[in-house]
Parts: C-alpha cells; structure tokens; sequence
C-alpha cells in the first residue's frame, strides 16, 4: 500500500529518509549484527547514539552552555507534576492557561502549592492568546508556566509573556524544531517528541543549570528529580533507547534540510497555502484569530457536523488521514508538521476544493 499523507497531531508523521534508513539497520546497526532495540543502554554503541543526538540538537537550536538536555519518559505529561516538583520553591507558581494542555498543567501544579492562573483565553475556546505583555505576576512566583503552541485549538504564542524577572518554562511539544528559538529566554523549555520529533515515549528537557537543584519537594520520585537524571546522563534507569535513535535521526535530518531557519520558512508556506484557502472558502473556516494562528496545528469547520464527519470519512478514502478534530472541539484538524511534504498540504487544499464543490448547497 502507497504511503497516506498522515495528519495526525501525535504520533505524527515522521521524515521519510529516516524511516527508510531505520529500516536499513533494523536487524544490523553499525555491524554489530544486533537492532538498535537490542542494544545495551550502558554500551559504547548507544553512548554514541545518546551523545550525537545531544551534541546535535545543541547545534540545531544554539543551546547555551549552562543548559542540561535531559532524554527522559513519562511524556509531556509527567513532567506537569515533575516540574511544580523540581522548582516550587517558594510554593508559588503563574500558569497562563492558553488550552487543555496548560490547563491540566496548571491543575497538576495545584497539588503542589499555589498555581495562579494570571491570564486565560478559554472565555472564547481557547482560539486566542490573551494579551501578556503586563501580567499579575505573583512577586514570590518560582516561574510562569505557558503551553507555547496549542495543539488542540491551533493557536501559538508569536510574542514570549513578560515574566517580569521570573523563570519562563514553556511546553514546546508540539512545534519543537519548527523554528529557531533563544534558549536563554527560557528557565525550561521541553516537549513529547511524538509530534515533532520522533516515537512516542520520549521527552526532552532543556532546563538551565541553577535550576537543577537537590532541594526539591519532600517526597519528589527519584526519577522525577532533574538532578537524578543529569547526574546520570540521561542514564538512570534503562532509557527509551529506540526513541532516542530516532529522534537523533531527525535532528541529522534537520541539520541536511538547512536547519531551523529554513524549516521555519517551509513551514509558513505550508501553514499560508492551507490558511488562505480557509479565508477564502465559503464552506470552510478557520477557528482561531488570525494573529494567533499555529504553523503546526490548523483546526478548521464547515459549521455542519454531517458535513464535518462526511469530509474526514472522504478525506480518509482519498488517501489523506486523520483529519478529525480533536474530541473537546469537533470539526477537523490538520497537522502539518516538519516531515509534512509541501505535496501533502497542496493534496488537502485541493481535496477541499473539490468537496467544497460537490457539496455545495
């Protein structure tokens, strides 16, 4: 069967060249007659593989040198109660709640000490950033929580919040690598790699050192202890050793395309062709503000559910895949990550068109 173009927001679609160059050293990677899911995570072999991944992704995204990048499991959402864990120090974070994710995040945080909302934008579904620019930041807050792309409602933080002084951490699943970032601006910057990246079960952190501390909350899991990782390399219990091959693969992928400079630049033409064919259709609408709008995640209606569940069951036919919105919205989505070809967006928009005009009341 020919290859879907595959619009899922995670697990996502994955660069090509790298699934065809994993299946190359499936039963034999580097000669050691053994897969890479055989291999031993204290072994000299996946030391290169753990070490080049870092090495890389410090290159692709100019991490500073007083940062620890950690390869670590539980997903995105463990790391909702690891991070109040790690750094609430004074028991006080500001969560700005831009969708589900940060919202979860900023409830998790509750249990641990005392979690501000100090903006939202769920008065309108979420499908804006509110303004950030003059926050109530709690003066003894540790740090301002945000969700910096909403995979759900497609919305994306262009303008970082004011923190005023305080640490900015920032869940980046799902437009990690999508365009250059300055690391420095962050306390801690981290993401699930399964939108991005690479196969469920990893995520990264990138946190700055002094913020890798042994006075964490009483009672803190050791394997949720930033500390226990970095001392470890990574390395404190068996790590998900697959996923972190692959996700070194893209990031060589990546570098080959020219970096985050030239995947920010396809991505915008990408996330243009699919939003000026919203704004222009009469049966399809965008639902997000438009300055607001996501590169990664494009949720769009026709404001007819039958017509909703018709197109994604049709689109699905013609070979262009998970499309459907997610549960809490309805109507459909597509993710249009970094290892989404130009050729799959231009499929989708004609797609439409054609349905747009068959379907036409």
């Amino acid at each position: 069967m020919a290859r879907v173009y595959n619009f899922s927001a995670g697990p996502a679609v994955l660069p090509e060249e790298v699934l065809r160059e994993a299946a190359s050293e499936m039963l034999d990677y580097g000669g050691s007659g053994m897969s890479v899911m055989e291999i031993s995570h204290r072994s000299g072999l996946f030391d290169t593989i753990i070490g080049e991944a870092e090495a890389d992704l410090r290159d692709l995204m100019d991490i500073p040198s007083n940062y620890k990048v950690l390869f670590l499991q539980g997903g995105a959402y463990q790391q909702f109660a690891a991070i109040p864990m790690n750094l609430m120090k004074n028991r006080v974070a500001d969560y700005i709640v831009t969708g589900q994710w940060a919202k979860k995040a900023w409830k998790e945080a509750a249990k641990y000490g005392r979690a501000n909302c100090i903006a939202s934008s769920e008065d309108k579904t979420f499908s804006y950033i509110p303004d950030c620019s003059d926050l109530p930041v709690s003066p003894d807050a540790d740090y301002v929580y945000i969700c910096e792309n909403n995979t759900i409602y497609g919305t994306k933080f262009k303008t970082l919040p004011d923190t005023k002084g305080k640490d900015l951490v920032a869940d980046v699943s799902s437009c990690f690598l999508s365009e250059p970032v300055d690391v420095s601006r962050y306390g801690v910057i981290y993401g699930g790699v399964q939108k991005n990246i690479g196969p469920a079960g990893v995520v990264i952190v990138i946190i700055r050192e002094d913020l890798i501390r042994e006075d964490v909350l009483p009672q803190t899991p050791t394997m949720l202890t930033y500390k226990t990782q970095s001392d470890a390399g990574s390395l404190f219990n068996t790590p998900p050793v697959y996923g972190i091959y692959i996700c070194g693969k893209v990031f060589k992928w990546l570098k080959a395309q020219g970096g985050l400079a030239a995947m920010k630049s396809r991505n915008e033409e990408k996330a243009a062709l699919l939003y000026d064919f919203l704004d222009e259709s009469a049966m399809f609408h965008g639902t997000v503000v438009k300055r607001d709008r996501s590169l990664m995640n494009v949720p769009f209606v026709t404001g007819n559910k039958e017509l909703d569940s018709l197109f994604v069951k049709k689109a699905e036919a013609a070979g262009l895949v998970n499309l459907k919105g997610h549960r809490s919205v309805g109507g459909m989505r597509a993710s249009i990550y970094n290892a989404m070809p130009r050729a799959g967006v231009e499929a989708l928009t004609a797609f439409m068109r054609e349905f747009e005009e068959a379907h036409r009341a």
